[in-house]
């Protein structure tokens, strides 16, 4: 499943495709171990901007890995599931990890620069749409049909959630306010680390 074309039925393509959800594992799992120890943990994780302020900068990424809930925590590991199926083959594991950087950096300074008004945020759902912008955007090279459609869905969602706010059901389903303006950031900030890959990254899958 995916956005992916791979003949190749190999030990080694076999070994890659286990390889690539290193990284989303270790998202997941350290997020629900954050989880676990409740408020306590999200109160001194979470993006908190006057605390950032105060030079608690180590918010500015730990804020995306601790959620206002279980519901919230399931739904934001779905997602990022979700988003691996689709596009996990189109990096290496290394470039993921500058991908979610760049998307992580980008929601934390598109909030604290253009958003002086939310004073904490957690979650994933930000740099997920940067996650899976930066996979669509270099899925066009092999399947660009199905990352056009993908793409055009996406870029749909956020121009709905611009212009009237968070999807309906969206926020039930969360357990709080969703902020929108994340998902913009973090799909600008894949789309720019996409734009970067795709002039280094030779016009094939990673191998």
């Amino acid at each position: 499943m995916g956005l992916h074309q791979d003949r190749n039925s190999s030990g080694h393509t076999i070994l890659r495709r286990i390889s690539c959800w290193q990284l989303p594992a270790a998202f997941i799992v350290s997020s629900g171990i954050f989880e676990l120890f409740g408020d306590t943990t999200r109160t001194w994780l979470q993006y908190d901007r006057e605390a950032i302020l105060d030079a608690e900068l180590w918010r500015l990424i730990s804020g995306h890995f601790v959620h206002l809930g279980l519901s919230h925590y399931i739904l934001n590991a779905l997602g990022l599931i979700l988003v691996w199926l689709l596009v996990g083959m189109h990096f290496t594991t290394r470039q993921w990890l500058i991908v979610s950087v760049v998307s992580i950096a980008g929601v934390s300074l598109g909030l604290f620069l253009f958003n002086p008004q939310i004073v904490w945020y957690v979650g994933m759902s930000g740099f997920l749409h940067g996650l899976l912008f930066a996979g669509v955007v270099m899925a066009l090279r092999t399947v660009p049909r199905e990352a056009m459609l993908i793409g055009v869905v996406i870029f749909l969602k956020i121009a709905f959630e611009q212009s009237f706010g968070p999807l309906p059901g969206s926020e039930q389903s969360a357990g709080g306010n969703v902020v929108v303006d994340a998902h913009l950031y973090g799909a600008l900030a894949g789309l720019g680390a996409a734009a970067v890959f795709w002039k280094i990254i030779p016009s094939k899958p990673p191998t």
